[in-house]
């Protein structure tokens, strides 16, 4: 009898966390517009955002994580690309709310305008994302932060290509921080795609669709510019620290107490520019972009595995008595 209840454990062990993990709060694939259920907050000048954008028209092959039935749509997020001011925006899913430990999952497409690698006028803009915000103003660098939340350049193009920002923060984490996996370098700055730390992620082409519809899309992006290709982001709020990996690589870890002065419990997801200046490509606004595509809030899995040792004790525990 005691074998047949650590056979009966084990199997709540192994088939629970299947349940769990598939448990998600929060899904949106973007197949079905959903551009009712989301708040676009703007910065001081121009900006769009398109909830059920055809990236297929641009050349862009499906999203990493997409289901076989699944189409070619995503949310594009879009800012300054003709006023000319400083300037960035963000978007939250309405009414959502997400506490104690949990991961924030989605497919990551930046585009930009060639040539590349350096791209073509004002190509150097940021993809941004995070947890923690009330959803009611717009997260980018020169706005008030209350997330926690990252940013990373397509062309690789400033000298500040990923970044980290927090109440805490204000302008942003810089590497004596110890907020950056690449290090604490200063000279040369470890936030710059540059760094060896960031090389995997450069070295991409334009999806032959993209090329064929805009010439202009030729060469590849330099080392460590993630622009032209899927990328699976992970944020995950776990033991108060939060963690930003892309493709497995841990990016950054904002570290705990940081998180206590984020405002509200949403996610958001945007675009900003880096400077004052509008491109001045006639094709801007067709191929400067951040892309989103299956996005998915499931619960953190280390606090799930804690809660099936939990049942797993308990049972052999009652075993014994």
């Amino acid at each position: 009898m005691r074998i047949n209840t650590i056979v009966a454990s084990l199997a709540v062990v192994i088939v629970l966390p299947s349940i769990s993990i598939g448990s998600s709060l929060y899904m949106e694939n973007f197949e079905v517009d959903p551009s009712a259920n989301w708040t676009l907050n703007g910065g001081p000048s121009d900006e769009a955002a398109d909830f059920f954008f055809d990236y297929s028209t641009v050349g862009i092959p499906k999203a990493t994580n997409s289901a076989l039935a699944d189409g070619t749509r995503g949310m594009k997020l879009q800012a300054n690309l003709s006023g000319g001011i400083f300037s960035g925006m963000s978007a939250s899913p309405n009414g959502q709310s997400f506490t104690d430990v949990y991961r924030v999952k989605f497919d990551w497409w930046a585009n930009f305008n060639g040539p590349f690698p350096g791209g073509g006028s004002g190509s150097t803009n940021l993809s941004t994302f995070g947890i923690g915000t009330a959803g009611a103003s717009a997260q980018w660098p020169g706005g008030v932060q209350d997330s926690i939340w990252f940013g990373a350049t397509g062309d690789g193009g400033s000298s500040v290509d990923y970044r980290a920002y927090s109440p805490t923060a204000g302008t942003g984490y810089t590497p004596p921080s110890g907020v950056f996996a690449a290090g604490t370098s200063t000279t040369p700055d470890s936030r710059n795609g540059a760094d060896p730390y960031y090389a995997s992620f450069g070295g991409n082409s334009a999806p032959a669709a993209q090329t064929l519809l805009f010439p202009q899309q030729t060469g590849s992006t330099g080392a460590g510019a993630p622009a032209m290709r899927w990328h699976e982001v992970v944020i995950e709020k776990s033991g108060g620290n939060v963690t930003w990996k892309v493709n497995g690589i841990l990016l950054a870890t904002v570290p705990a107490g940081d998180d206590s002065v984020a405002t509200g419990n949403n996610i958001f997801f945007g675009h900003s520019d880096i400077n004052a200046g509008s491109s001045a490509d006639v094709n801007d606004a067709a191929l400067l972009f951040t892309l989103i595509d299956n996005v998915c809030v499931v619960p953190e899995p280390s606090s799930i595995a804690l809660c099936l040792i939990g049942v797993l004790g308990l049972l052999v525990g009652r075993r014994r008595r």
